[in-house]
């Protein structure tokens, strides 16, 4: 099996000794809070007198509907619900949407994949430096075993992808011929016969297909300890994420770069999750230091310096200013602690830890996706 580059080896050597002084050092404790929204979330919404003003603006900005809806104009929101020290204080659904109704994740659901990982590497079934083709024996020996877990979920496999989708054939997009094309057939053949255009670990670019690769490896990981329901029963079922549906291609791979199914108050869940250190009702079920891992810029987006202005961790986008380098946080109006899961066509879930906020919006903006700055500002605005 390949040994890890220099650069992948000092970061996986790096997370071991965080790991391993987790482990010497007394745990972590969870989060306390008086309730958990496992079944349901509590419901207190804002007053609508003293929030006018702030109402006013949110709706304004995230439900007003220009011209007809089959001529697919400005922001189209289906639902926005905004959760405060966990209490839904604001929820509203449009276009046939309601409570009831699940919603296409898009790329929301690479931020749900990598967390997955993280499930995995509690279980002691995968580390983050191991190569993909531990778990993908039918790949063993083929170039593609340099790449690593880590490179799987912080967009660094080195793969070349092209990442377009509207007016596209399945012959022009390698991601349409994936999710609904001939490549549906075979996810990982279609993804793992790409060129490699960088080592492992050396550039960033954003990729589907890298997140698709990414669940693969924690399904196979998991089935290795437990059924193939592992998915569930290790986190969407604690967490009240039952309902959750991830389509598949013909062999089973999961679809974890784009095709989640569930309603924004499940969706929901998973930020709160997330804004509780990966613990629910005292348990933890991600291992200590990986959400502050998730949500710190990765070696490889740093050391790449995409022209994508929004840094990246384990699949989440972050908020985080990089001075060394000359960028400012993407989100001038937002603290810079809030990062979000974000999808095609204004998909988000958005977690502000220092306002124990989590904001979740769905929609379908085809002409331009909803500003993700201006919306968490008058969703904050609401939530304060």
């Amino acid at each position: 099996m390949p040994r890890p580059s220099p650069v992948q080896g000092a970061s996986a050597f790096a997370l071991g000794l965080s790991l391993l002084s987790a482990q010497v050092a007394a745990a972590q404790p969870c989060p306390t809070r008086a309730s958990w929204p496992t079944t349901d979330w509590p419901v207190q919404l804002v007053d609508r007198a003293t929030k006018a003003e702030a109402l006013d603006a949110l709706e304004a900005y995230a439900f007003t509907l220009q011209g007809k809806d089959s001529e697919r104009l400005g922001f189209r929101t289906d639902g926005l619900v905004i959760i405060k020290r966990g209490v839904i204080v604001y929820e509203r659904y449009a276009r046939g949407y309601d409570v009831t109704k699940k919603h296409l994740s898009w790329s929301v659901a690479k931020s749900l994949t990598s967390a997955l990982v993280g499930v995995a590497v509690k279980e002691g079934v995968l580390s983050l430096s191991d190569s993909i083709c531990q778990h993908l024996p039918e790949y063993e020996g083929s170039p593609r075993c340099d790449i690593t877990v880590k490179d799987a979920i912080t967009f660094g496999t080195g793969l070349s992808w092209l990442e377009v989708y509207e007016n596209q054939s399945y012959q022009v997009s390698p991601t349409i011929a994936m999710l609904y094309g001939v490549a549906r057939a075979d996810n990982l053949a279609h993804i793992l016969s790409h060129k490699a255009i960088a080592a492992p670990g050396a550039r960033w670019q954003y990729s589907t297909a890298d997140a698709q690769l990414a669940s693969a490896v924690a399904k196979r990981a998991l089935a290795k300890k437990y059924d193939r329901d592992a998915f569930w029963t290790l986190l969407f079922d604690r967490i009240g994420l039952s309902a959750l549906v991830i389509e598949e291609d013909a062999k089973g791979t999961p679809q974890g770069g784009s095709s989640m199914y569930a309603t924004p108050r499940d969706f929901a869940k998973f930020g709160f999750l997330f804004l509780n250190d990966g613990c629910w009702n005292g348990e933890r079920l991600l291992p200590e230091g990986w959400v502050a891992a998730s949500t710190t810029p990765s070696d490889v987006y740093v050391a790449t310096l995409p022209a994508e202005p929004r840094p990246s961790g384990y699949a989440w986008w972050l908020n985080r200013p990089l001075p060394a380098k000359g960028r400012p946080a993407p989100w001038p109006d937002v603290p810079e602690d809030a990062y979000a899961a974000s999808g095609h066509w204004g998909q988000r879930i958005v977690v502000v830890p220092s306002e124990d906020v989590v904001m979740v919006r769905f929609g379908d903006d085809r002409k331009g996706a909803i500003d993700a700055n201006t919306l968490i500002k008058l969703s904050l605005a609401v939530a304060r």
